[in-house]
């Protein structure tokens, strides 16, 4: 058989992934493939919309009946994770749709007995943060199993705030975190559009409908009514740390200026409780569940899943609103 009389052929559904089939077929065979598919006698599906399929259990390590679940935030923090194009330009992101699905799975798990979970994270938007760390303390009161927060080379801003859900923090001696606070920024567009000739037209039902607009400068009062914002949602920042490091507030508030922090500065300030490895991390959830030994175990996604509540919702940057952010602006070149 020569090589020219074999035809490969190629199906995937999932090219991100990588999931890639190949069949090799003889010419004759692949005419009377392509002449089925043309006629109608053989069905393909073709999915116009990507879909997933629900979260699979898989062990990375250990032995035993009980698991010890860990959970991965990596990235931008928002609320609808991002692909294609609107990835590029965000990186990798995790959102609370994910967070809440992995906990559901596990809250049916009565095997699991605690949650590892893993940050690596300069922030995100106030809200998706918030929900994160909503979702974590309901599991950890309801299952009542330890949580603990092992942070990678970042956990700042919002990456901390949903780090105060866990009952112990433990950073890798080289880990960056801190930075509390909340920032709100926007592109001013008025010297751009004078440039190219554009000109914009308002229409408002009251003098506060286009606040915070990109297409002129801030006012001064409308500058007053984004700090009062701003201020609400750091008391909430700072209140949460206040609760999840069992500080005083005047405690956090001298640290709690925008300012990242190694390690072992956050050691000493009482934003972590110790330094580790992510193996110390699955083993001190070890030890406060009372295990002498567990499977680690995580979650993840074959293709599709059904969505829950948080499943959909607004872009980081998918209007020109204001944006709210508990986020460490080095990330973002701010």
């Amino acid at each position: 058989m020569h090589p020219e009389d074999i035809v490969r052929f190629e199906f995937t559904n999932d090219h991100e992934a990588g999931n890639v089939r190949t069949i090799w077929l003889r010419k004759g065979w692949a005419l009377l493939l392509l002449f089925l598919l043309a006629v109608g006698c053989i069905t393909v599906k073709v999915n116009l919309f990507e879909e997933e399929q629900p979260l699979e259990e898989k062990v990375v390590s250990g032995h035993g009946r009980d698991k010890i679940l860990l959970m991965d935030l990596s990235g931008l923090i928002i609320e609808t994770p991002r692909k294609g194009v609107l990835s590029l330009l965000l990186g990798k992101t995790v959102g609370p749709s994910r967070v809440k699905e992995e906990l559901e799975k596990a809250r049916k798990d009565k095997r699991i007995k605690a949650v590892v979970v893993r940050i690596n994270s300069p922030g995100g938007t106030v809200s998706a943060a918030d929900m994160i760390y909503h979702e974590i303390i309901r599991f950890k009161e309801e299952r009542q199993v330890p949580v603990v927060a092992c942070c990678m080379s970042l956990a700042a801003s919002g990456g901390y705030y949903v780090a105060q859900a866990a009952n112990e923090i433990l950073a890798h001696p080289t880990t960056l975190t801190g930075s509390i606070g909340v920032v709100a920024m926007k592109f001013n567009l008025k010297g751009l559009m004078n440039k190219v000739g554009v000109q914009q037209d308002t229409v408002k039902s009251g003098p506060w409908k286009d606040f915070w607009s990109p297409f002129r400068p801030a006012t001064e009062a409308e500058k007053h009514m984004m700090q009062t914002i701003i201020d609400d949602f750091y008391q909430r920042f700072v209140q949460v740390v206040e609760q999840g490091r069992h500080l005083s507030r005047e405690e956090v508030q001298k640290v709690a200026d925008g300012r990242i922090f190694t390690a072992a500065q956050a050691r000493d300030l009482h934003l972590v409780d110790r330094l580790g490895y992510l193996d110390d991390g699955v083993q001190t959830a070890k030890d406060r569940a009372g295990l002498t030994q567990a499977k680690v175990v995580v979650y993840h996604r074959p293709d599709s899943y059904r969505p829950t509540v948080y499943s959909l919702g607004p872009e980081l940057f998918g209007d020109l609103g204001p944006q709210f952010l508990y986020l460490w602006g080095a990330e973002m070149g701010l």
